[in-house]
């Protein structure tokens, strides 16, 4: 939570509240940060770091009901995640000590390089201009039969791919940033940032097997997936409460369906908002042999692309939005 120790006047704090609407400007006009000063890139060397020193690789496999590789991988990463939690407080402080405008100013830049849109959205289009721009690939692959798996190098198996990815990362990039930022400040939306860097940095070598156990790799792995999951949990549901208010007709029909599609995936928090962009869009989303959601819908075709990109952009400005009001309440308390 923003604690204001300034000395403007109350009425002045509507501008601290707008720290995430400038985030997410930033985010579109000035993209992501050179990879040197991208606290991503620090978290990603300091998990390194502690990998290689504190949770050597093994070569046998572990299951995530050993009490022993839990206690292990909590301390390793909890350890890591001190530090990210004391630096973002240590600047939050210092930040809020500052007139207001600078303030303001200075945690839209300290939160944009904790979230990302812009990048998610263009990406995802790039994905659909090759298609388009290598057409004689495209149509070597022949539109499946409805509710058929598209083959992954597919035009079509790109497509669902990239549209999954979206919608994965409004949760993940987006709504849960903002989310633990509107509650714990920059502290918050650092830790959560942490949590996913740690996942995809050690959980790699801990890969979930279809019936969704974390299996080989390190303990670290393990717990950061397990962490990831936990702070990933709320914000998921709320990202496809977005999807399908915003997602229009359609989606709102295929929401008494939403649990069971989100629980076709392994994952405790993306089935959801993958789940509800299928719905949303009324396609199949999945991989071959591994999941269908919405299965039995027709395959994407390039038109849904871009009303995945249009339902992502509303869902974004509307997530900052409420993250604004939010803490409008909270500094106004």
């Amino acid at each position: 939570m923003l604690n204001w120790s300034g000395d403007e006047p109350e009425a002045y704090l509507a501008l601290l509240a707008c720290a995430p609407a400038l985030a997410l400007a930033i985010d579109r006009v000035l993209g992501e940060p050179a990879a040197r000063w991208h606290p991503v890139t620090w978290m990603r060397r300091y998990l390194d770091w502690a990998d290689a020193r504190l949770a050597p690789r093994r070569e046998r496999a572990y299951v995530a009901t050993g009490a022993q590789v839990l206690a292990r991988g909590a301390v390793t990463w909890s350890a890591a995640a001190a530090v990210v939690l004391a630096l973002a407080w240590l600047l939050q402080t210092w930040v809020l000590a500052q007139p207001v405008w600078l303030a303001t100013l200075a945690l839209g830049l300290f939160l944009k390089p904790l979230l990302a849109w812009a990048r998610v959205h263009d990406d995802t289009l790039a994905v659909e201009r090759g298609l388009a721009e290598a057409p004689g690939a495209a149509q070597a692959q022949e539109a499946p039969p409805v509710g058929h798996d598209a083959a992954p190098g597919s035009a079509h198996g790109l497509r669902e791919g990239a549209i999954q990815r979206l919608a994965t990362n409004l949760s993940d990039s987006l709504v849960a940033p903002l989310f633990w930022f509107a509650l714990l400040g920059l502290p918050g939306a650092a830790l959560f940032r942490f949590a996913h860097t740690a996942a995809a940095t050690w959980g790699r070598r801990g890969a979930r097997s279809p019936d969704g156990v974390v299996r080989g790799g390190t303990a670290a792995g393990l717990w950061a997936v397990r962490a990831a999951d936990a702070l990933a949990w709320l914000p998921a549901r709320l990202t496809a409460a977005l999807i399908v208010g915003l997602g229009g007709p359609a989606a709102l029909r295929g929401l008494p369906r939403l649990p069971a599609e989100a629980a076709r995936l392994p994952s405790t928090h993306a089935g959801w908002p993958v789940a509800a962009m299928a719905l949303a869009l009324g396609v199949q989303l999945g991989r071959p042999g591994v999941h269908a959601l919405n299965a039995g819908a027709r395959t994407p075709e390039p038109a849904d692309t871009l009303r995945a990109c249009a339902i992502g952009s509303r869902c974004a400005l509307v997530a900052t939005l409420l993250a604004c009001a939010v803490l409008l309440l909270t500094l106004s308390a």
